[in-house]
């Protein structure tokens, strides 16, 4: 598998790759909210987010994060790749190891945007929870809940899927690409038989609900 994963990986994105899984095994602890890619002021030459087309992201906030749908019992969910530099910029919206939690009532349908900016591959899949610990992340765990080419990625891209969340129990949206899962990127989706209303919750934030 180690094999597969060097000759998939672009002599660039090395350097990450091998920095990351050092850090794999460190606990998560709680998030400072993340600062969008866009506007940073910060990012240096080689920074995750130097590189990212900010057109992609242009005008997104913390707020198109989670929406209600336009049908009943739909919500609407946009993931971003690098939003931040965290993690070596192996985050979504700006958060990895678990720190950012959706929460989606069962039998809800989620349409589910993805956006990588950035040149190095990522995508996303939705998985079991305990499945992060795995270099290669299985298929996706209800129907339809993953980007074309998980184990691929994609860069500087846009991508759609929806799926029902049939099943309550603890989820995670994680990258697809091998080994990023283990390296932590992935944040938290909890299918719960209680919740009344999708929300979500970035590190030490409140959680917020959905609203149209």
């Amino acid at each position: 598998m180690l094999a597969f994963i060097f000759r998939t990986m672009k002599p660039c994105i090395l350097p990450f790759f091998f920095c990351a899984v050092l850090h794999a095994q460190e606990p998560a602890k709680p998030s400072e909210p993340a600062k969008p890619a866009e506007g940073h002021g910060h990012e240096g030459a080689g920074s995750p987010t130097s590189g990212l087309k900010k057109e992609l992201i242009a005008g997104l906030t913390e707020k198109d994060f989670i929406k209600l749908g336009d049908k009943e019992k739909t919500v609407k969910i946009v993931i971003v790749a690098t939003w931040s530099d965290d993690n070596y910029g192996m985050n979504f919206n700006g958060y990895s190891k678990g720190t950012a939690v959706y929460t989606v009532p069962k039998d809800w349908t989620v349409e589910v945007t993805y956006i990588n900016p950035g040149p190095v591959p990522h995508s996303l899949i939705v998985v079991e929870k305990e499945s992060i610990k795995k270099i290669q992340v299985p298929e996706p765990y209800f129907k339809g809940a993953a980007v074309p080419k998980h184990i691929q990625g994609i860069s500087y891209g846009k991508s759609t899927f929806t799926f029902v969340a049939d099943e309550a129990g603890e989820f995670a949206f994680a990258c697809g690409f091998p080994a990023h899962a283990l390296a932590g990127h992935w944040i938290g989706l909890d299918i719960s038989a209680e919740a009344k209303v999708p929300t979500l919750k970035l590190g030490d934030k409140a959680a917020v609900e959905a609203v149209k």
